[in-house]
């Protein structure tokens, strides 16, 4: 499934289908390409872990309300960006939270460290979480908006040049203690075993996404 599909999709359907995905970031000081490694899904106004929870229509979550395929970014703790891909119909607040991905050469993971040098210590840590990977993108409210399926944009959301099929597991999300009985959902997706995932989950669900026939 191609991202131009994907991003049609309901948050829930799309979140595990952009895993293995590619992120193209345009920088001053060049491209930075990485893949995607774990995601979470923000869908629908019925979600208490949403921003859009009861149809809550603000100037921060209009974003959500857009069709499928534009950035959301929003700050948290004051400090740090998050990126998000809207996805789904228009007036359906949907969104994946991008928290966990890699860079694909030396050359992208060169640029990532410049821009959050504080990662050196361990690699992995350059980008594996959502503040942590808008830092080494430089990402910020900016590029809120921002189509990311436009030819030449500057944040872009890309498909891998062939089908890859990953391991993927499934958990509950990150930090949402205060969505009530929506806060133990498996919401969370992730490359299983992946270095660069975000947080361990002790209980862990296989997620088996739906392959093409072989014709």
């Amino acid at each position: 499934m191609n991202v131009h599909e994907i991003v049609q999709l309901t948050a829930l359907e799309a979140a595990p289908r952009l895993l293995g995905k590619i992120i193209s970031r345009i920088t001053e000081d060049g491209e930075i390409r990485c893949r995607i490694i774990e995601t979470e899904s923000y869908g629908g106004v019925e979600d208490k872990g949403s921003h859009a929870y009861g149809n809550r229509r603000t100037a921060r979550t209009e974003m959500m309300f857009r069709q499928g395929g534009y950035a959301y970014i929003y700050l948290i703790y004051g400090m740090y960006h998050c990126l998000n891909v809207v996805t789904g119909e228009e007036n359906d607040p949907q969104a994946v939270l991008i928290r966990a991905v890699e860079p694909l050469t030396p050359k992208d993971e060169q640029l990532m460290l410049k821009h959050r040098p504080a990662a050196t210590r361990q690699l992995k840590n350059i980008s594996n979480g959502p503040g942590k990977l808008c830092q080494a993108l430089s990402i910020d409210k900016s590029c809120n908006g921002l189509h990311l399926l436009a030819s030449g944009g500057t944040l872009r959301l890309e498909d891998t040049p062939e089908d890859i099929f990953y391991d993927i597991e499934s958990g509950p999300r990150i930090n949402i203690d205060y969505a009530q009985e929506y806060a133990a959902k498996p919401w969370r997706f992730y490359i299983k075993n992946h270095p660069y995932i975000s947080a361990k989950n002790n209980t862990p669900l296989p997620y088996i996404l739906e392959r093409p026939p072989i014709l």
